[in-house]
């Protein structure tokens, strides 16, 4: 492997949806694990405007294409000097290169550029079963696994985090596994292989090694073998037959230790190594207390930095609401006369003055309501304060605190343990969500005393020192870091968090956009009057009174 070379490549496009056309492509030349020399990076302009799905996601909109793009002829041509007729690989290869690249090369009548290698995609997902991080998302892996940010969401971006991810993590699995030559790859990515955990059905989640002790998923494994469906059938024999070599081979080792399997091994649980690579094996209590401290201090890192820029953007959020607040509120208050008026119509020509007068209490009340969510609203958005430098510190402090009471399965078995558990992780995300660090604060320095306060039952936070608990609670804190990965990733991806981070760079931002709300609501407004005056015409017509029954 050392010595080959070949092309990463990543693709931005204009969506899913056939047509697909290119609007970025990024690349680099390797030579072994290794990137090798400069990357290549170019805009298309298409001369395609972008569905803003699209454009949400890796920020390209036609004006930006227009300025900075060159014809797609030039880039491929470019392009094709760069790869040089190497091998091209790609995280989800297929979609890439036959879906993207391959029917646009053909559109455009140009040849096609290199040949398929391998798909990384299908490596990550190999050589990682099972996933600790819980799916091969390419974001979710690089937050997992600690590699550097590179612009997620650009081609190039992407392309250098896989390579990162190629050399960090997946090299030193593939070569512990005499996995070491471009032959070897290609060939162990090619061949048959399922997820070792069941993706389906009513095993799903299960390891498909739990066969062997359950008679019901092994019945169920027989069954999926013999489907009239041939990938089922091929599925169900594949689980059938790696079962069957684990079965040798544990009857042949020592008792002590549990042999890996191919891709799977015996009696999962996580380590992690100098590299930071989970792989899963047997672990005795030492191992498994450093497993379980190590995830706390990640999961409370991860749950600071997501605080952190979850505060953040509500206060961007609140700062938008308190500027347009006022215009808000008398849209709102329009649209509201305007369904109480229509109402009071319909009820007057059906029913007469009598029961149509009704409405009007009815009005009343919802404008009342109305007023007084506008005004908690705004009490909400006053109480948004940007965290302090040192507050921001402090949230770390907290979070390895309050990370110690993650035990929800030791109370599975004792109801009024578990309510009071599932109550106090409750006031935890309520407070993470308000960004209430004083909350927090009470309950981490002293989780005991906030939970006698509120008279719940009381909760025993220290580990237990079995093997099978630490594993447990080992599994629920991995969990919970793919979990906080995933809310991280979602709030990144946002249009609310774009927001936050361009008004960072630019003060004048959020006057701007307020602005700009203000002129469509503004507009909005016009229309909506005109709607309520009719309304209010039609009704002095038909009742002979001045004094309308809705303000």
């Amino acid at each position: 492997m050392n010595n080959r070379k070949w092309v990463l490549i990543d693709t931005e496009t204009t969506g899913f949806t056939s047509p697909i056309y290119v609007v970025e492509i990024g690349a680099q030349r390797m030579l072994g694990w290794m990137p090798d020399g400069p990357p290549f990076r170019r805009l298309l302009n298409q001369n395609l405007d972008i569905p803003p799905e699209a454009a949400r996601v890796h920020g390209y909109t036609r004006e930006i294409l227009e300025r900075d793009g060159d014809s797609a002829d030039t880039v491929y041509r470019d392009f094709a000097a760069y790869a040089g007729g190497l091998p091209i690989v790609a995280y989800n290869l297929e979609y890439d290169l036959a879906t993207v690249l391959e029917p646009e090369w053909k559109r455009l009548g140009i040849q096609p550029i290199g040949t398929a290698g391998f798909c990384a995609l299908r490596l990550a997902q190999r050589l990682l079963d099972p996933v600790p991080a819980g799916n091969c998302k390419l974001q979710t892996l690089r937050q997992y696994y600690r590699l550097p940010e590179r612009g997620a969401h650009t081609a190039l971006g992407d392309v250098e985090t896989v390579a990162d991810l190629l050399f960090n993590v997946l090299r030193p699995v593939a070569e512990s596994r005499g996995i070491s030559s471009w032959d070897d790859i290609c060939t162990y990515v090619e061949s048959e292989w399922f997820p070792s955990r069941i993706a389906f059905g009513k095993f799903k989640g299960r390891h498909f090694l739990d066969a062997s002790s359950d008679k019901a998923l092994l019945g169920w494994l027989q069954w999926l073998s013999g489907s009239t469906n041939e990938r089922s059938a091929s599925m169900g024999r594949w689980y059938l037959a790696q079962l069957e070599s684990s079965e040798t081979k544990i009857s042949s080792s020592a008792p002590s230790r549990v042999e890996p399997v191919g891709d799977t091994q015996l009696s999962p649980t996580y380590i992690s190594a100098n590299t930071g690579v989970m792989v899963f094996v047997d672990l005795e209590v030492d191992q498994l207390r450093q497993l379980v401290a190590a995830a706390r201090s990640r999961l409370a890192e991860m749950e600071a930095a997501y605080t952190k820029d979850r505060h953040a953007v509500d206060v961007t959020q609140a700062t938008i609401f308190k500027l347009v607040r006022v215009h808000y509120q008398a849209r709102e208050r329009l649209r509201l006369v305007i369904d109480y008026r229509t109402k009071y119509l319909k009820i007057l020509i059906g029913s007469g003055e009598e029961e149509a007068a009704e409405v009007a209490g009815e009005y009343v009340n919802a404008k009342n309501e109305s007023d007084a969510n506008y005004e908690e609203a705004a009490a909400t958005a006053d109480s948004r304060k940007k965290l302090s430098d040192d507050e921001e510190i402090e949230l770390k402090s907290l979070w390895k605190k309050l990370v110690r009471l993650y035990h929800p399965d030791r109370f599975a078995n004792q109801p009024e343990k578990l309510a009071t558990y599932t109550q106090l992780t409750s006031a935890i995300n309520k407070a993470k969500e308000d960004g209430n660090i004083s909350i927090l604060r009470q309950i981490a320095n002293d989780p005991h005393g906030f939970i006698l306060r509120a008279g719940w039952v009381g909760l025993d936070f220290e580990d237990a020192v079995e093997s099978k608990n630490l594993r447990r609670l080992a599994d629920t804190l991995q969990l919970e870091i793919v979990s906080i990965m995933d809310m991280i990733n979602e709030l990144h991806d946002s249009p609310e968090y774009e927001l936050y981070t361009l008004s960072h760079k630019k003060p004048t931002l959020l006057d701007e956009v307020a602005s700009e709300q203000i002129k469509v609501i503004a507009s909005e407004i016009m229309e909506l009057e005109a709607k309520a005056e009719k309304l209010i015409a039609e009704i002095t017509e038909l009742t002979g009174r001045d004094a309308p029954p809705i303000e």
